[in-house]
């Protein structure tokens, strides 16, 4: 989807299409991007208003100051949380990013330790299946995601744990196969170490602190449906953006 851009203030707008020449890749991590005398050219604008496009590449993420180099390109560091490609799917728009891919590196039954237990409302113990995703992009591992659901949903949606891609994520796989949708999340990110089944995907050392995303999902009738925990990649960023009007 094309965005509008003819209601932004001019800055907003060049560095609007600055971003776009980023994420379609035309403008790589490194490259420098449109000088100010550039822009002031190319747009036919004022020197102050081709001056505060950089900052705002800067601000969102784009781009970085390099002293004796200028303002380049940055290395992606913002990542799509798992929550967040929900509201993709749900909008109808692509749920993986053009740079990024995923990779399936275990789709497996076990017993639930306490802290998934909890989550989906069962005892300590009880089977559920657990299924984990690595994501990267081209800077990277992006995250190491791992999603639990009850072994009753997996019976019920058996493609859960097939070491290949859900077309419609779990969320949608557990909608299709079992009327269950979900209408309720909630997020927590907090501060944790990594765990030594995680540190080699994620590519770091067990016990390393990053941060991580821990997403419950609900039901319309309000009964758990499954349940995610999401180490970032060290390093990297967790942004999300809202329309306030």
């Amino acid at each position: 989807m094309v965005r509008d851009l003819s209601g932004l203030p001019p800055y907003q707008r060049i560095a609007a299409q600055i971003i776009a020449r980023i994420e379609s890749g035309e403008l790589q991590p490194g490259d420098h991007v449109p000088s100010v005398n550039q822009i002031m050219e190319a747009e036919g604008v004022s020197r102050a208003t081709a001056a505060r496009v950089p900052g705002v590449l800067r601000a969102e993420g784009y781009a970085t100051a390099t002293p004796g180099v200028g303002t380049i390109v940055a290395q992606p560091k913002k990542l799509t949380a798992g929550a967040d490609r929900l509201a993709k799917l749900q909008i109808g728009t692509a749920t993986i990013g053009d740079n990024e891919r995923v990779e399936i590196l275990d789709a497996v039954r076990q017993e639930a330790p306490q802290e998934v237990a909890d989550a989906l409302g069962l005892e300590a113990g009880a089977e559920v299946a657990r299924r984990r995703r690595r994501y990267l992009d081209s800077a990277g591992v992006v995250t190491v995601s791992t999603t639990w659901v009850s072994a009753a949903i997996a019976d019920q949606a058996p493609e859960f744990l097939e070491i290949a891609p859900l077309p419609k994520m779990t969320f949608g796989l557990i909608e299709e196969r079992t009327g269950r949708r979900v209408v309720r999340r909630r997020d927590t990110v907090a501060l944790r170490e990594v765990p030594a089944e995680v540190a080699v995907p994620l590519e770091t050392e067990a016990g390393t602190q990053t941060v991580v995303v821990i997403n419950h999902y609900w039901d319309q009738n309000g009964e758990p449906t499954e349940y995610a925990v999401d180490y970032l990649g060290v390093g990297r960023e967790l942004s999300s953006e809202y329309d306030l009007d």
